[in-house]
């Protein structure tokens, strides 16, 4: 995959980050801003404006033993959402547009779940109970997912290593995305662009470009802005820490 000179300037302008454990960054810098926002969904809504079931939590559990495929919630609302007691409702979308983004958070999944994070509502990136996978491909935890063009899977990119934890375990993405760009006609003229996935302290992705949307996405254009959207018609997934900033150019 082609790399422009310029792209690779700005990439390597990006941080490298430690691969190790530690406190997530929207805790050292002030320019982060909270994507969630006290014990409801404000500045969510379901796709469609369908029925839904996410729902606002204190606190998520998960039982290997009497539900190893489910996710239970507190009884008392709080900071983390999950997609219903069930673990399936509609997908979660952002009011708020974005362009070129840095988007912290920190997912949990039970044992067999898929879930996905949609940057501009268009390119996922895969959550999946990946943990112990040899070779991960374009369906696991990490990868960008594939597209689906003539009722098949074309394209994506999978993980460069397995930095999945096992079921149960809070995990976290960082991600560095730019969006596509367009000229003054509104003719697309650069794809949409990770500069970078890291997955749990570990880099997983790094400039992948992505010719269109990814299989699943929302039904509406490409654009210099769109909202994102959480994946919740595949199985039970709870999202806490969710912060997002300016890419730094």
């Amino acid at each position: 995959m082609r790399v422009s000179l310029a792209a690779g300037l700005f990439a390597a302008c990006i941080p490298i980050l430690a691969q190790s454990a530690g406190d997530p960054p929207f805790l050292f810098d002030a320019d982060w801003q909270p994507l969630l926002s006290g014990a409801d969904l404000s500045g969510w809504h379901p796709q469609d404006a369908k029925p839904n079931e996410w729902l606002a939590t204190r606190g998520v559990r998960w039982d290997q033993q009497a539900t190893p495929v489910r996710l239970t919630p507190a009884s008392r609302a709080g900071d983390r959402i999950l997609n219903g007691r069930n673990g399936k409702t509609v997908n979660l979308v952002s009011d708020r547009a974005f362009g070129d983004v840095e988007l912290y958070l920190e997912f949990l999944i039970p044992k067999g779940s898929n879930s996905g994070v949609y940057l501009q509502g268009l390119y996922e990136v895969q959550i999946l109970d990946s943990y112990g996978v040899a070779k991960p491909g374009v369906h696991d935890c990490g990868a960008i997912y594939e597209r689906w063009i003539d009722n098949k899977g074309v394209g994506g990119s999978p993980p460069s290593r397995n930095a999945s934890r096992p079921a149960g375990e809070w995990q976290s993405f960082q991600i560095w995305f730019r969006a596509p760009r367009f000229d003054a006609g509104g003719k697309k003229v650069e794809s949409a662009k990770f500069l970078r996935v890291v997955h749990n302290g570990v880099e997983v992705q790094r400039n992948v470009s992505v010719d269109g949307p990814t299989r699943a996405g929302m039904e509406i254009p490409e654009a210099p802005e769109n909202p994102l959207m959480l994946q919740g018609d595949h199985g039970p997934v709870a999202f806490r820490n969710m912060y997002f900033r300016s890419l730094r150019h």
